[in-house]
């Protein structure tokens, strides 16, 4: 007698990752980055992240509902709140509510789902999201408070909550009084000046290699880094290539004149590279899939982040740099594709 089983289409071993543990991967490898980031500039940060997550997964949930898909499987992917903590990482911690709204309707809406969900995205929602803010609240988005080390006023958690949903700071004290130029933006401003930057680097926002707090929090930004490469979430060739290729060609410049440029670990330990290049050039869809491909995006990726930052309006440059190399992305695939075997 012949009995019959019920099997379900193949194939039939289950994948050992999923999306869902990927992502909350990446979450826990960014929790030693985001504790230093509080550490360093107050709890306002896990008020935005917060808002973000809020913020990305009603506006995920509308547009899945729109689509017609299913909610369950796409809210609990943690796609969206990947999404939202990157972002929120990218603000200052006082940024107004509407800043992370506005940074996550295009980080959801137009990003994500109008080019057709997730894993068709094209560019980084994260990126584009803090690109439109820093295009359209140029000042919000730019005022940043310095390290509590040597801040005048350091917001505690009932500031930071009152100084989000307002606008405003508390205690009648005025944003200018308060806020000060990154590391990065100083240096852009002391070359645009004149100053040469050993001149800049007396400035007390400035550490031992790069901004005073900043370097710590890159530190931590690449422990979780590393904790993903041993985990085999992300490969090295992205990392590798665009830190690298900032501090072969940084050096070079610094050796040439270095009146007018930083040293490279001042490149490294200031602003966002370290998280961009753990945590955003490593995107497995707006980035690139071959191992060439990889390094070739890594490289493009630090060689844009060096001219943006020496002759750009911006003083950071890894967003805008990510996001150029997103656009070339599809190109440099088809050119650095593996050879198939028993093929020329």
């Amino acid at each position: 007698m012949t009995r019959q089983f019920a099997t379900g289409a193949p194939p039939h071993v289950a994948p050992s990752a999923t999306v869902g543990g990927v992502m909350r991967q990446v979450l826990y490898a960014l929790v030693p980055g985001i504790a230093a980031h509080a550490w360093f500039f107050g709890p306002g940060i896990f008020v935005q992240i917060l808002l973000a997550t809020v913020f990305a997964l009603a506006l995920e949930a509308l547009m899945l509902r729109l689509r017609g898909r299913p909610l369950r499987p796409f809210l609990g992917d943690c796609s969206a709140v990947v999404t939202a903590v990157l972002f929120a990482l990218c603000i200052p911690p006082l940024a107004p509510w509407w800043v992370a709204l506005t940074g996550m309707v295009f980080a959801i809406v137009i990003a994500k789902h109008l080019y057709g969900g997730l894993g068709s995205n094209v560019f980084n929602p994260a990126m584009v999201a803090y690109v439109a803010v820093l295009i359209g609240f140029p000042q919000e988005v730019t005022a940043w408070l310095p390290p509590t080390a040597i801040a005048a006023w350091t917001p505690d958690l009932g500031d930071a909550v009152y100084a989000i949903l307002t606008g405003d700071l508390p205690r009648d004290l005025a944003w200018d009084a308060v806020s000060a130029a990154t590391p990065l933006d100083t240096i852009r401003t002391a070359v645009a000046s004149g100053q040469t930057l050993a001149e800049a680097r007396n400035a007390p926002q400035f550490g031992d290699f790069g901004g005073l707090g900043w370097e710590w929090i890159a530190n931590w930004y690449a422990l979780g880094g590393f904790w993903l490469l041993w985990k085999r979430i992300i490969s090295w060739h992205a990392p590798v290539a665009m830190i690298g290729t900032v501090l072969l060609l940084g050096t070079a410049a610094w050796l040439l004149d270095p009146g007018s440029n930083p040293m490279p670990l001042q490149h490294v330990f200031s602003g966002g590279l370290v998280l961009g290049a753990f945590f955003i050039a490593t995107d497995p869809v707006s980035g690139c899939t071959s191992t060439r491909g990889r390094l070739v995006f890594g490289a493009g990726a630090g060689l844009l982040v060096l001219v943006i930052r020496r002759w750009g309006a911006y003083p950071d440059g890894v967003a805008f740099a990510v996001l150029l190399m997103n656009m070339a992305a599809p190109l440099i695939d088809r050119f650095t594709r593996p050879r198939i075997y028993g093929h020329d």
